[in-house]
């Protein structure tokens, strides 16, 4: 039996734009096509679907999962035991992380401050008190941080709210476009770019395309940004910086 490109889409929550992306590098090339030349697939390239879905979500760029799977000394299932290990130990480190952040949220309810263990316990060698005195050593002097400070002195508990979650939403905007494959430099990717940059002249300060190319670059060479990024998932420090450097290409 076999099936559309359309169905295997909807079984597997991808796009039919990367199903077609995937046929196009070689990573999954339908087993059959119609009379009408129409792609189908059959149950060895669901398979080969599903492993590629896998490692994508532990954050395998594609030409390694190609690789991987083209390996003709692989086991399949090696492949398994491989991502079931990776896989537990994200879900492990997840659920820590989790419970420190639930420790965090409940000490600001309650007016705590947290002592140094806690904060290693939440951050980990990122002290967000030494974090904001870099921030004032670096960008204090300039306009963008002055009127940063300004705003942020007047917003309410609920600016605050929508802020992260307009950010929020960015984030998975970008995440989802790694998810799929999606280059970069593409005009998805740099629409995403964007609107981040633009969100953040709107909240905090004029954010030109010269400072949010900057931005991209210590999003990777920080390690507390990268950390931040990587959490919502694997490559998208990296992702976002090309995305903005193509945006702002484009632009200037």
């Amino acid at each position: 039996m076999s099936y559309s490109v359309g169905q295997v889409a909807t079984f597997a929550g991808v796009t039919v734009r990367a199903l077609h992306h995937y046929d196009e590098i070689g990573l999954l090339q339908p087993g059959e096509r119609s009379h009408a030349g129409h792609r189908r697939y059959g149950d060895e390239d669901l398979d080969r679907l599903q492993q590629i879905l896998f490692y994508r979500e532990l954050g395998f760029p594609l030409d390694e999962v190609a690789a991987l799977l083209d390996d003709p000394d692989a086991d399949p299932r090696e492949h398994l035991r491989r991502q079931h290990d990776l896989l537990t130990a994200r879900i492990e480190k997840l659920q820590r992380m989790a419970v420190a952040v639930e420790h965090a949220m409940e000490a600001r309810k309650m007016g705590i401050n947290l002592t140094p263990e806690e904060k290693f316990e939440v951050f980990g060698d990122f002290d967000p008190d030494v974090y904001e005195e870099e921030v004032r050593e670096r960008w204090g002097h300039t306009d963008a941080y002055k009127a940063s400070q300004r705003a942020a002195a007047s917003y309410t508990k609920e600016d605050w709210q929508r802020l992260r979650e307009g950010f929020d939403a960015i984030h998975q905007k970008m995440a989802d476009l790694l998810a799929q494959g999606v280059a970069a430099d593409s005009e998805a990717a740099m629409e995403v770019a964007e609107e981040h940059r633009r969100f953040i002249s709107g909240g905090y300060y004029d954010c030109t395309y010269e400072m949010h190319t900057g931005l991209g670059e210590m999003y990777v060479a920080d390690e507390r940004f990268t950390a931040t990024y990587e959490a919502i998932r694997p490559g998208l420090a990296v992702y976002m910086r090309d995305a903005m450097l193509a945006n702002a290409v484009r632009h200037m």
